[in-house]
């Protein structure tokens, strides 16, 4: 029953402290909210990037092509032992020129051999990385392998999602901290004109005996609060967002629009953590603006 009583209390106060708040509670609730939207389409901007490497990672193909003479099922063995590699296709260099001279489009094989005095290609292997990560790392280790002459692979794609992948999230870093700032910022002065406004009632509680952290628990649920409620609208500002590029998508079907709605597709897992960072950023900004509205006007 008295932790019952002093729920009620706590709610009672939050409300009433919100209730006096005034339109400074919705400045409070809607720099909470862009801020919130922001980093959550920066941390769906990321995890599409890094789907990306890992995609290309997975499919990219290391061509691994052999010395004169080295047989491609010899070596196959060996390096699809190799950490980070998933599959391994050999190819015969009679294979290969068979796919090169119908790519030409010749049709007589035996004399485009004999124009060259026979086959000039080696044989090759086609080997499939786990991530693109390790891609460097097993491209250096091929090249180092006995019997192999010369590995090629789109090192260039991957550098450039790389960089792409961290100039995001630098941008972002930076803006969502500006904008924390601002929301400490503005937090705080709402909890301290709350708190201002009932400075007469915090004195009547000193007097009778109430200790300041019980004095002040209120204010610190009303930070929090506002980092739930700014939460909860990002979130739902997100969805009407997806919803509106896949209605987009829908009728006009651009390919950049498409790209960007199945990027923004999330996993199951990807649908809890989302949420749950928006609700654990909101509410740690509140707090930090609530405590610091406490201690200053504990301090006056």
């Amino acid at each position: 029953m008295k932790s019952l009583t002093k729920t009620d209390y706590l709610l009672r106060e939050t409300l009433r402290g919100l209730r006096r708040g005034g339109w400074m509670n919705w400045a409070a609730i809607s720099t909470m909210t862009v801020l919130l939207f922001l980093f959550g389409v920066s941390l769906q901007a990321s995890w599409q990037v890094e789907g990306l490497l890992n995609q290309f990672g997975s499919q990219l193909v290391i061509s691994t092509y052999l010395e004169s003479g080295v047989d491609a099922s010899s070596l196959s063995g060996q390096v699809s032992k190799l950490p980070g590699v998933v599959n391994v296709e050999a190819v015969s260099k009679e294979q290969a020129w068979a796919e090169l001279t119908a790519d030409l489009g010749l049709s007589d094989v035996s004399n485009a051999s004999a124009q060259l005095k026979g086959n000039p290609l080696v044989d090759e292997l086609k080997v499939k990385a786990r991530d693109a990560q390790e891609v460097p790392q097993l491209a250096e280790t091929l090249k180092n392998m006995s019997g192999v002459n010369d590995v090629l692979y789109v090192s260039e794609v991957i550098q450039q999602l790389r960089e792409l992948n961290q100039g995001l999230r630098w941008v972002s870093m930076t803006v969502v901290s500006l904008l924390s700032l601002t929301a400490v910022s503005v937090v705080t002065t709402t909890i301290r004109l709350i708190a201002i406004a009932r400075r007469h009632e915090i004195e009547v509680m000193q007097l009778v005996g109430a200790t300041r952290n019980w004095i002040y628990l209120p204010f610190l649920i009303q930070g929090a609060a506002f980092g739930i409620v700014g939460a909860s609208g990002s979130w739902g500002l997100l969805l009407l967002a997806q919803k509106a590029l896949k209605s987009i998508a829908a009728s006009q079907q651009p390919a950049f629009i498409e790209f960007l709605v199945n990027g923004l597709q999330l996993t199951p897992r990807q649908g809890i953590l989302l949420p749950l960072a928006l609700v654990v950023l909101g509410t740690g900004i509140g707090l930090v603006g609530s405590v610091l509205a406490v201690k200053k006007v504990a301090a006056a």
